[in-house]
């Protein structure tokens, strides 16, 4: 499966997912409305769609932020279960009471189906984006790998065309020189041979014949010699190549483990690191009395990170909802990134 599969895949979750909330929400308010009104005052009958609407408001909440830390391979922790778990039963309940209190199983049953859908469908959406993050990630490392033996086998090639190329001109240039000597040697004694019979005219005949056989002999040699040489040679130079090559190869491959276990590493430390330090300034929880300025800065750091709203952000660090929202502004301005990853 490739990327652009993936993007789909998820994309149909989030359309499948959000249609299921928003049946689920109308027919909720529907649902629940009459109820609200039956055991509201006459005169506040008009705040009766007020509490269906604020528990779907939490379900909606639920399932956005859910859907922003599966993306980014995050957890929420407990509470993000309970309050999942705790708006589902609501619904349910709110749903199923009047038919319950009618004693009507058929009406409790049919009002049933949205809410239990709605739970079930938060909890598999959620599970489905884990499952899409994990696989993304996957695929990336595949390709940075595939990319990197790639680039790797491409340097080969050319250090192995390059070593060629040298070994071809030596192996010209020797035999060259060998060619060289040889017509040298052969000129030489052809000069001795003229000169022997010049000064021994009388056994011209047997000394030519003699000497032709030495020739002869001599041409076979040199040739047998060259020969063995020649592949005495080859053969050591395919040795040492090989082993060069073996060499090189475990050394890259070590290099490159190596490198990639370090950065798993540091990866994984500065991660764990920057949730440890984003929980514990989320968990402290509303303070009594203004936190220092830094440490303040600090907590609205990373309660922007988290998505949390600014008047919460103002409960955690004691400042005024005007001072948190002037910061949540410089961190939307100096991290476009991290605002676009919130938003979506």
């Amino acid at each position: 499966m490739n990327a652009v599969q993936i993007r789909s895949a998820e994309q149909a979750l989030n359309v499948g997912t959000w249609l299921i909330v928003c049946g689920a929400m109308l027919y909720s308010v529907l649902t629940v409305t009459p109820l609200m009104r039956a055991h509201t005052p006459d005169a506040w009958d008009w705040t009766a769609p007020i509490l269906p609407i604020v528990v779907d408001a939490a379900v909606v909440i639920v399932v956005r932020l859910d859907s922003v830390l599966a993306r980014l391979g995050g957890e929420g922790g407990r509470w993000p279960v309970v309050l999942r778990w705790m708006t589902g039963v609501m619904t349910l309940a709110l749903n199923t009471a009047d038919s319950a209190l009618r004693k009507d199983l058929v009406g409790v049953a049919v009002h049933a189906v949205a809410p239990l859908l709605l739970i079930v469908t938060a909890e598999t959406g959620l599970a489905y984006r884990r499952a899409i993050t994990a696989a993304v990630a996957g695929l990336e490392e595949r390709e940075r790998a595939e990319r990197r033996r790639g680039e790797q086998e491409a340097r080969q090639r050319a250090e192995d065309a390059e070593k060629a190329e040298r070994q071809r001109a030596d192996e010209e240039e020797r035999r060259e020189r060998e060619r060289r000597e040889f017509d040298a040697r052969m000129a030489r004694e052809q000069r001795e041979h003229e000169a022997t019979l010049a000064r021994e005219q009388a056994e011209r005949e047997e000394r030519r014949e003699q000497a032709e056989r030495d020739r002869i002999a001599t041409i076979e040699r040199a040739e047998r010699e060259a020969r063995e040489r020649d592949e005495h040679e080859r053969e050591q130079q395919r040795l040492a190549r090989e082993r060069r090559e073996r060499e090189a190869a475990q050394r890259a491959e070590h290099d490159r483990r190596q490198a990639i276990e370090q950065a798993a590493r540091e990866q994984r430390e500065r991660v764990e690191r920057a949730e440890r330090e984003r929980a514990a300034l989320l968990a402290a929880g509303p303070v009594n009395e203004k936190q220092p300025e830094e440490q303040a800065r600090r907590t609205v750091a990373a309660a922007f990170a988290a998505g949390v709203p600014v008047r919460q952000a103002a409960e955690l660090c004691g400042w005024s909802v005007g001072w948190v929202s002037t910061r949540y502004q410089e961190l939307r301005d100096t991290n476009p990134a991290a605002l676009e990853g919130a938003s979506r």
